[in-house]
């Protein structure tokens, strides 16, 4: 037996003789001693040490054959297992707010999904379940609440399609939440409404600033309100948009839910993204401190700053998992409102990236997505593959104008794995 190729090992400063091992591929970490590290290295590891080593995917018995067959093999074995089928589909691209960063702004307008395009929606979701997959459909917009006469059809109809084949759908909803009210999702919950995913770009003053209603009011109370009267039916997902001028500024609208009632431990999980460019790579205004790159040592700062400071206020936080751009699942899809097809809602409004229709079906994107881009000898022996396999298509796009060479990730990493991973330890996430 031999190690992974992808380990990583950080030292116990407390704790001398004893080390850290974080396998990437399992996203397994365990605690050891410098001597077993050091025999399991040599191939001297026997019994149930080996047996643990080798569940957790420290021990491998060949790292070329790990490398070459099991790594690069990654998603066609995904693929050809997976029984399960993911949609994000594109209600309306109408929205209520005003967000000055707003990703869409380049293509946004008054378009929603016609009755047409939805029944075609329900009909290829209908195919996936006769085919034995459970389905979830993640509704977008715009603002998809916008929709929601429409978004109630379309779900009434695929819980008869999965009840008829016998699969389990569900659905999620990425909204501002400003409708997002008790009722509403009272009223959603029987036709499979699993979880919300909302944002608040920090406290009121700051959100309002970058995420106002169309007449200028601001959003803020509004959404608070709504998360409030929810939080205890249906799963929150609690994102946020921050730039390197007000990150720090952001754990003051978690301390201010909290004195609102809202319980941290029944959120999903809290995690904050920095802004980014637009999708035609403009950025607005004041927000032009938007990151086009995981290494810029502040948004690396800010990551590890807000996770930090959401642990210590008791809520959860997304936990390290292996990670790949959506184009790498075969059963991934983004629907645009015409019924257009794409690998990732960044691609939106992109010819060139557009890989089919529901009329038509989905084309070859090999080419035009590079999909084998990290399948290259630098990322295949670097320990941090299996947390990005290229990172992000669209950060690449946006720098080079095409999908041309892989979002390293390394640096991100190499600064803030360990971090992480101690982050986690300090919630009470067990040692493997």
């Amino acid at each position: 037996m031999e190690l992974t190729n992808y380990l990583k090992v950080y030292p116990c400063p407390d704790k001398p003789g004893r080390v850290l091992a974080v396998a990437t591929r399992r996203c397994a970490v365990l605690e050891l001693s410098e001597g077993l590290l050091e025999r399991a290295r040599t191939g001297e590891v026997a019994g149930k040490e080996r047996d643990t080593l080798v569940r957790l995917g420290v021990l491998v018995p060949d790292r070329a054959l790990e490398r070459e067959e099991e790594v690069r093999a990654t998603f066609e074995a995904i693929n050809g297992t997976s029984r399960h089928f993911a949609a994000l589909a594109t209600l309306t691209l109408e929205c209520n707010l005003a967000c000055g960063y707003c990703f869409e702004d380049p293509f946004r307008g008054r378009y929603v999904m016609s009755d047409d395009t939805a029944g075609l929606l329900v009909q290829r979701m209908g195919e996936q379940m006769a085919a034995g997959r459970d389905v979830t459909v993640d509704f977008y917009g715009g603002e998809a609440l916008m929709a929601l006469p429409l978004l109630k059809r379309i779900a009434g109809r695929l819980v008869e399609e999965a009840h008829k084949a016998g699969v389990t759908f569900r659905f999620n909803i990425i909204t501002n939440a400003t409708l997002l009210t008790r009722h509403v999702v009272q009223e959603l919950l029987p036709l499979g409404l699993a979880a919300v995913r909302v944002t608040l770009d920090g406290p009121r003053d700051i959100h309002d600033q970058q995420r106002p209603f169309c007449s200028g009011k601001g959003s803020f109370d509004t959404i608070v309100s709504n998360i409030r009267a929810i939080h205890d039916l249906v799963a929150v997902d609690l994102g946020g948009n921050y730039t390197r001028d007000n990150y720090r500024r952001f754990p003051e609208m978690l301390d201010y839910l909290t004195e609102q009632g809202i319980a941290p431990k029944k959120l999903k999980a809290v995690g904050f993204s920095p802004v980014i460019p637009k999708a035609d790579g403009s950025v607005s205004g004041d927000l032009g401190s938007a990151c086009a790159s995981t290494s810029e040592p502040w948004m690396i700062e800010a990551s590890l700053f807000l996770r930090q400071e959401t642990i210590r206020r008791g809520f959860p936080v997304p936990k390290l998992r292996s990670a790949a751009c959506m184009i790498e699942f075969e059963r991934d899809l983004v629907v645009g409102y015409d019924g257009s097809l794409y690998k990732c809602p960044a691609f939106m409004g992109r010819e060139e990236l557009r890989v089919g229709s529901l009329a038509g079906g989905v084309g070859d994107y090999s080419a035009s997505h590079n999909l084998d881009l990290w399948k290259n000898d630098e990322c295949l022996g670097c320990a941090y593959l299996p947390l990005c396999f290229g990172g992000c298509r669209f950060l690449s796009l946006l720098r080079s104008g095409a999908i041309d060479g892989v979002d390293c990730r390394r640096a991100f990493l190499d600064a803030a794995l360990e971090q992480l991973v101690r982050q986690d330890l300090t919630m009470g996430t067990p040692a493997a």
